[in-house]
């Protein structure tokens, strides 16, 4: 029976050594073709309890038969996907299957081998690696070949004898995918519209269902983390899709929520403004004031007036 306490890996030689693989060309980054990890008698180690990396892990497959868990959803790979996983987050699911027909790679880069790089802190700003597990990068024909290209550059490069520009050259390698990886993201929000559409169709019903009943009253205003965690997405993905498809941010959206149950609700005078306040979850009628003048710039009181 499977633990719930993940595998931890290390380093970079450590995975080999779990897939039965020869020890890597750099103990700092290495790229594995699948067909060769299918070829491991090893890997086929079932890995349900989950993995765990002390480094950073992108991978490109197609053709894995079993199911991925990605943090809470699951992936299968019939198409190919590209997925990136951050040190420390954790993919769960079973080992390479004989009747697997695998293709692709998986790129292992150890947080140290960026050391004395621009790109030590920039990486952080790639919001996909947050993605820890919820979604993975659906890739077009001509966008998996520019990626490929990519990477087959910095096995090449890799695989060269080490010299001083090495480093610099796979790392401008490296964040020239990463690039292109953000670029491809920002076409995925557009071009998967029926599943995009579907998470701001759960977004508009989470937040009609939170502000008609008592949770409203209670804990006051939902937070970001609230709505990512109901429509399970990370707070950046939902970040993202909603600039790309609505302009607006997701405590935009909730305070966009908030204003039109106000209006609702000023719309009648059965309420003073105070009790309208604190049915919208605010401690203070002047807080609420404040925030409704700063969106609609009138004051309740002067929308209740003129909306009669």
């Amino acid at each position: 029976m499977a633990t719930s306490k993940p595998i931890r890996i290390k380093t970079i030689t450590e995975a080999h050594q779990m897939t039965g693989l020869p020890k890597p060309e750099h103990p700092l980054i290495s790229i594995v073709d699948y067909t060769v990890l299918q070829s491991s008698a090893s890997n086929s180690v079932d890995i349900d309890q989950g993995l765990t990396f002390e480094f950073y892990y992108i991978s490109l497959k197609k053709g894995f038969l079993n199911k991925l868990y990605y943090g809470q959803q699951t992936y299968d790979f019939d198409e190919g996907m590209l997925y990136f996983v951050a040190p420390n987050q954790v993919l769960r699911g079973a080992g390479v299957s004989p009747g697997d027909d695998l293709s692709g790679w998986v790129l292992l880069v150890h947080p140290d081998f960026f050391w004395g790089t621009p790109l030590a802190n920039k990486i952080k700003k790639y919001e996909f690696f947050d993605y820890a597990i919820n979604e993975a990068l659906f890739l077009s024909d001509k966008e998996k070949k520019i990626i490929n290209n990519i990477v087959d550059n910095i096995r090449t490069e890799y695989q060269l004898n080490i010299d001083p520009f090495s480093q610099d050259i796979i790392i401008s390698h490296l964040e020239t995918l990463l690039n292109y990886a953000e670029r491809f993201y920002q076409r995925q929000f557009i071009t998967r519209k029926i599943n995009n559409h579907q998470i701001l169709n759960r977004l508009e019903q989470l937040l009609t269902d939170y502000f008609n009943n008592e949770l409203l009253t209670i804990h006051g205003l939902p937070t970001v983390q609230y709505i990512s965690d109901n429509l399970n997405v990370s707070q950046s993905y939902l970040r993202g899709l909603l600039k790309t498809l609505t302009g607006k941010s997701t405590q935009q959206l909730i305070h966009d929520k908030l204003i039109e149950k106000a209006k609702e609700k000023l719309a009648s005078n059965e309420l003073s403004i105070s009790q309208i306040a604190y049915e919208l979850g605010f401690e203070h009628s002047q807080s609420f004031s404040k925030l409704f003048k700063a969106k609609t710039d009138q004051s309740p009181l002067d929308f209740r007036r003129s909306f009669n």
